[in-house]
C-alpha cells in the first residue's frame, strides 16, 4: 500500500482524503461527492474532518449529516 504525506496539501491528497472520508462514513450520496471537486485552497479543513473521521469507527446520523454538511461546504462551486 502506498502511503502519502498528508502533510503536503496536493490534489492527490485530497482526493485519497475525500475517498477515506465518503467510505468510513458509508456515504449514502457518495457518488455525488466526486473527491475531484474539491480543491487543495481547502486543504486543511479536509485533513481536519479526515482525522475526525479516521479517530472514530462509527458515527450517529447526525454526526454523518453535520460531517457531510461540512465537506459540501468545502466544494468547489
Amino acid at each position: 500500500m502506498i502511503r502519502l504525506d498528508l502533510t503536503k496539501p496536493t490534489q492527490e491528497n485530497v482526493e485519497y482524503m475525500i475517498e477515506t472520508i465518503k467510505s468510513k462514513l458509508k456515504m449514502a450520496t457518495a457518488a455525488a461527492m466526486q473527491a475531484s471537486a474539491f480543491s487543495t485552497e481547502q486543504y486543511e479543513e479536509i485533513q481536519e474532518l479526515y482525522e475526525i473521521v479516521n479517530s472514530k469507527s462509527n458515527f450517529s446520523i447526525s454526526e454523518v449529516e453535520a460531517l457531510v454538511s461540512e465537506l459540501g461546504k468545502l466544494r468547489k462551486e
